[in-house]
């Protein structure tokens, strides 16, 4: 029996196996799921990332619906599920949002909201910047600067 204590090794193999994988999405993806599957688990451990990703896969990510306390700073600021640390506190103290255990952190939090906060900002600069050089050219009645600046001499002479 496998239920024998030291009884590790079996003489056989699995005796139900799956002929097909897990498709979570087979009938058609929900809101829930796409949600799921979009989601990048940054701050967290490989071992807590590997986890979540499991749970995304077989269908077990249930969200959270309301944000949770921290841990540390005792605020209800976590937002993801399955996490303990809210981000801030995880960035500053470099431990894992979900274990809380000081290991290395697979994907970082800090480059991407600084990715998407450099994302953001760079197009409006850009717009911003050429039109301001447009103003320059041209006065309010649609004129340009140039054609002002010959009429007046015009006038003059």
């Amino acid at each position: 029996m496998s239920s024998q204590t030291g009884n590790v090794s079996r003489s056989r193999g699995q005796k139900h196996q799956n002929v097909t994988a897990f498709k979570n999405d087979k009938f058609g993806a929900s809101a829930q799921v796409k949600k799921a599957k979009s989601k990048v688990h940054g701050g967290l451990c490989q071992h807590c990332k590997d986890v979540l990703e499991w749970k995304v896969k077989y269908n077990k990510y249930k969200p959270l619906t309301q944000p949770r306390k921290c841990v540390k700073c005792l605020q209800k600021t976590v937002k993801d599920a399955y996490h303990i640390i809210c981000k801030p506190c995880a960035l500053k103290l470099e431990l894992c949002a979900k274990c809380g255990k000081k290991e290395e952190i697979v994907i970082p939090l800090d480059t991407k909201e600084e990715e998407e906060v450099e994302d953001t900002s760079q197009p409006n600069k850009g717009k911003r910047q050429k039109k301001r050089d447009d103003d320059e050219d041209f006065d309010d009645l649609g004129f340009s600067n140039d054609d002002c600046d010959s009429d007046s001499e015009a006038e003059g002479n």
